[in-house]
């Protein structure tokens, strides 16, 4: 099962690639849209110790994005019921779950200094802010994902400096943030984004449980938020393997 898990992996990248992700420890806040499917390209990667932080628990408008969001999972943990899939693809994989928010109160909560990767997948402004922050000031490589939602063109998906990001809402918002209150992020960072951005054309009844953390709602569909998330995995299998293989 070992070399059926690994053996394509290990023919592109080589023992020393696959050894090395093996290694590494990634922490990922978000399991969202973009969240489940970065952890699902992680582990099917070879990634073994993976840490999801996410407070949420699936609702039925997760379902059409949301990798381990189904009819039968509604109303699980998120992440208990992702690392419920991700172990079905690597029983050897530690995958840690933490039901809890980030946030400016909650931050000390998590040994950011501990991990060789940081993700940031969150939706919160305010939360997202606090996290690029900290996380940039931490000897983990970071990556973050702008906003995925408002795109149906996968064409336009791209990968920039926090600070070249153009034509996203939540980029700008956090530029504008951090330049009112005088904070800046560490070091530069990567991130993953989208200069499209569509109204939404229709309108549905919003539930309570759908406003956890947002301050609105905008529709977005699986096949974007699986290429940012598929795209935030593949800068950490990128830096992986050209710290390899130089």
């Amino acid at each position: 099962m070992e070399n059926a898990y690994s053996n394509r992996t290990e023919l592109l990248v080589g023992p020393d690639v696959l050894a090395r992700l093996h290694e590494v420890r990634v922490i990922l806040f978000g399991v969202g849209g973009v969240g489940s499917w970065c952890a699902e390209g992680l582990v099917r990667s070879g990634v073994r110790h993976l840490t999801l932080v996410d407070a949420d628990r699936i609702s039925e408008s997760n379902v059409n994005r949301q990798l381990m969001a189904t009819r039968r999972t509604v109303g699980q943990v998120k992440v208990e019921a992702l690392r419920e899939r991700l172990l079905e693809i690597d029983p050897e994989a530690e995958i840690v779950c933490l039901q809890k928010v980030f946030s400016a109160e909650t931050a000390g909560e998590f040994c950011l200094d501990g991990y060789d990767y940081i993700l940031d997948a969150i939706d919160s402004l305010k939360d997202k802010g606090e996290l690029i922050l900290r996380g940039t000031r931490t000897p983990a490589v970071f990556f973050s994902a702008m906003g995925a939602a408002l795109k149906v063109d996968p064409t336009q998906v791209r990968v920039a400096e926090f600070w070249n990001v153009r034509g996203c809402p939540l980029g700008a918002a956090l530029r504008k943030k951090f330049k009112q209150n005088h904070t800046w992020p560490g070091h530069k960072f990567r991130c993953v984004y989208d200069e499209e951005v569509l109204p939404n054309r229709g309108s549905v009844a919003v539930a309570e449980t759908d406003l956890f953390n947002k301050a609105q709602i905008n529709g977005s569909l699986a096949h974007i938020t699986a290429i940012f998330g598929m795209t935030l995995c593949g800068l950490v299998i990128e830096d992986v393997y050209q710290k390899v293989v130089g």
